[in-house]
């Protein structure tokens, strides 16, 4: 795992735009597309609206979502709210080219099969992702996969449902898919990461962080998630 750390939340999301952005071209030279998966985050937005300015060859790419609060549309909680402003406002990416997890459903069980579906019909079978960016909690989570969820367990679904965290249930993608991305791209941005963050290095499995895929990842860190010990 490499960690490079970055004055504050805006470099690091201006670092990860370019980075992906020379992802993209890459993964469309050799394949003819290039699959994201985006977790939520202001850092994120802030790096989704950056990359908005990069060279991307935007009509080979595909934007799918790592994880999703069960809400209404429009919500202010949802992440596609905010993938949509940072995205749709600011780039030339058709609506069709994100792909939201259908987390309306009345039957939520089956619009996870459903999503899992649509990401094979995008990125083979199984899928792989060309890059999945993640994030890190204080509490050591990632995607939406939480302490102590039975999501933790799930190993034979690329897209799984979680009980109640922070108040809402979500959809997300599970360790299978997420493990077998070309590139994981990390950013922990905050103080109050500082903890976490130093487990994620020492690849802690008692955190579900630890328990990603540690080569082709990229950790982006500003200094106050990396404390002292991370600094020097």
């Amino acid at each position: 795992m490499n960690i490079e750390i970055l004055p504050d939340a805006d470099a690091v999301a201006q670092k990860a735009a370019t980075i992906i952005a020379a992802d993209a071209r890459a993964a469309v030279t050799a394949r003819g597309r290039f699959i994201m998966a985006v977790s939520g985050g202001h850092t994120p937005w802030q790096m989704l609206r950056a990359l908005a300015g990069q060279d991307v060859p935007w009509e080979g790419v595909h934007v799918v979502q790592v994880d999703e609060r069960i809400a209404p549309a429009g919500d202010p909680d949802r992440n596609l709210t905010h993938l949509r402003e940072s995205l749709l406002e600011h780039a030339p990416l058709r609506s069709e080219q994100i792909h939201a997890m259908p987390v309306e459903s009345s039957d939520l069980d089956a619009a996870a099969r459903r999503y899992a579906l649509t990401l094979q019909e995008i990125a083979g079978s199984p899928p792989v992702l060309d890059l999945a960016h993640l994030g890190l909690g204080p509490d050591g989570h990632t995607a939406s996969l939480v302490p102590g969820d039975p999501v933790l367990n799930v190993v034979d679904a690329d897209v799984a449902l979680t009980g109640v965290y922070q108040g809402r249930r979500r959809m997300t993608l599970t360790y299978p898919i997420l493990n077998r991305s070309r590139r994981i791209l990390w950013l922990v941005t905050g103080s109050d990461k500082v903890a976490a963050l130093a487990r994620l290095r020492d690849g802690d499995a008692a955190i579900p962080a630890g328990r990603i895929r540690r080569d082709q990842a990229l950790v982006l860190a500003d200094r106050a998630a990396a404390g002292k010990g991370l600094s020097k």
